[in-house]
């Protein structure tokens, strides 16, 4: 999609009631229940991260949306694709500051180019005690992408019509943080399996604007 129709679809966003957690469910591991109620208590006590769904032109000026591909390491989302992101931070003033501060320092889209559309619905991710609070947001100029060495891998740009594409959503064996290899919805974006806490709210931002070009 032409980024000037994406930003004609998008302007009326704000007032479009999120579909919640009914979309993000459609992509959610069947486990997930399980875990939420044995979390139940660490959850009253969880970390709070933002992270950025980031809309941009590419340089033919097609709407493209970006995730990026944490490195390999002694960690729960080693080497998983998400969004740019990460744990709020005693200078930031809220989520969102969060959000695109992180997005500059992992991705380097520079802070005063984003603009935040729409706060979406949470997501609480139990192995590692968080609940992730996604943002939308655009650029409206093609970025200059800048990956931060030591915790990203490789910045993984994807056209919007591909994301939109039923064709995306399939499901697919993934190694779990719990030792378990099971069988999960997942969206197979650009060459890269997307599953989890993730794929959720993607799905929640495809059903978003599903609804908008109807």
């Amino acid at each position: 999609m032409n980024f000037k129709a994406f930003l004609n679809l998008i302007s009326k966003i704000e007032n479009i009631e999120l579909p919640a957690q009914d979309s993000q469910f459609k992509m959610s591991p069947p486990f997930r229940n399980e875990l939420i109620k044995k979390y139940s208590e660490e959850m009253k006590s969880a970390k709070r991260a933002g992270v950025l769904a980031l809309f941009y032109p590419n340089n033919s000026n097609i709407t493209y949306l970006v995730l990026i591909l944490r490195k390999t390491y002694q960690g729960i989302h080693s080497n998983q694709v998400g969004f740019p992101g990460g744990k709020i931070e005693d200078k930031d003033s809220n989520l969102k500051e969060t959000a695109i501060r992180e997005t500059y320092e992992e991705i380097g889209v520079e802070q005063p180019k984003v603009e935040v559309l729409k706060r979406l619905t949470e997501v609480y991710i139990p192995p590692s005690n968080y609940f992730v609070q996604p943002f939308m947001g655009i650029c409206k100029t093609t970025p200059k992408f800048t990956k931060q060495d030591d915790e990203v891998e490789d910045i993984i740009e994807i056209p919007l019509h591909e994301f939109l594409d039923n064709k995306a959503v399939i499901t697919s064996k993934v190694n779990t943080s719990y030792s378990i290899t099971v069988e999960v919805p997942a969206f197979k974006l650009n060459g890269h399996i997307v599953w989890g806490a993730t794929a959720m709210m993607l799905s929640e931002i495809k059903d978003l604007l599903k609804q908008m070009l109807k």
